[in-house]
C-alpha cells in the first residue's frame, strides 16, 4: 500500500478523510469483516473517480454514472467483490475485465495485486488511464479491448473479476485461472435478475458461491471507439 504516493497524501482532493470513515462504518455494519478491504477503502478517495459535480455523493451507498454509458458500483458491492477474491489467500495476479472508473483497478492495487485491466470503450479507457498514471498506481496494466475473451497472453491469474453483467451462455475463463484461484461474474438471469456469482476452480472443477443480488450494467463484445456516440 505505501507505493500508493499519492493515494496515501492527504492532501489528494478536497473530501475530508473523515467522510471515508463513516462509509467504512456504513460497510463493517452491512457486514463486511476483511480489516484489508475496509483499510484501502478507508485510504483510497472514491471521489476523484466520479465526476466533479458528483464528489459530494461519492461516499454515499449508490452506485453513480460516470459517463459513456457507465457506473461505478456502489461501495459495498465493491468490498463484498474484494473480500471474495481476498477469501482464499492473498492473490498475486488479478485480471480486472471492465476497467471502468478504476476506482477497483485502484483498490486491487492498494491490496497489493498486479493488476490487467480490460476496458472495452476508448474515451473512458483514455480517461481511466490518464487519472491511474496521475496517481501513480503501482503494479498496473491497462489495455482497450473486449474483455470477454479475458487476457490469454497473461495468464494465468489467480483471480478474474468481471465488472460487468455476464450472461449464462458465456463461456467462463477458467483455463485462463491458477487452481484455486476465482472467477468473480455478476451473472445475469431471468427477468433482468443478477446475482453475484464467485466460482473456486481447483484446476478441474469449479465450487460456485453466490453472493447475493447485484446490478450490474451489461458486458457487451467488441470495442467502442470516441468517435462512437455513447451517452458521456
Amino acid at each position: 500500500m505505501a507505493a500508493l504516493l499519492r493515494f496515501l497524501n492527504p492532501e489528494v482532493g478536497m473530501i475530508s478523510p473523515r467522510t471515508r470513515e463513516r462509509m467504512v462504518a456504513g460497510l463493517r455494519s452491512a457486514g463486511i469483516t476483511d480489516e484489508r478491504v475496509l483499510a484501502v477503502m478507508a485510504q483510497v478517495p472514491r471521489h476523484l473517480f466520479v465526476a466533479e459535480a458528483l464528489a459530494s455523493r461519492a461516499y454515499e451507498p449508490v452506485s453513480l454514472p460516470i459517463g459513456w454509458g457507465q457506473t461505478i458500483s456502489q461501495p459495498l458491492i465493491v468490498a463484498r467483490m474484494l473480500s471474495a477474491v481476498l477469501a482464499a489467500g492473498s492473490p498475486r495476479r488479478v485480471l480486472e475485465i471492465g476497467t471502468g472508473s478504476g476506482y477497483q483497478t485502484a483498490l486491487l492495487a492498494a491490496l497489493g495485486m498486479e493488476v490487467f485491466s480490460i476496458e472495452r470503450v476508448e474515451g473512458l479507457y483514455l480517461a481511466t488511464q490518464e487519472l491511474l498514471r496521475h496517481l501513480e498506481v503501482p503494479r498496473l496494466r491497462l489495455r482497450l479491448g473486449d474483455g470477454s475473451r479475458g487476457w490469454e497472453e497473461n495468464a494465468p491469474f489467480d483471480a478474474i473479476i468481471f465488472t460487468a453483467a455476464v450472461p449464462c451462455a458465456l463461456p467462463p475463463l477458467f483455463h485462463q485461472l491458477l487452481a484455486g484461484g476465482c472467477l468473480l461474474m455478476p451473472q445475469a438471469g431471468r427477468a433482468e435478475e443478477q446475482r453475484l456469482k464467485c466460482y473456486r476452480w481447483n484446476g478441474q472443477d469449479a465450487e460456485e458461491e453466490d453472493l447475493g443480488e447485484c446490478r450490474f450494467v451489461p458486458l457487451l463484445p467488441g470495442t467502442v471507439n470516441q468517435k462512437d456516440q455513447i451517452g458521456v
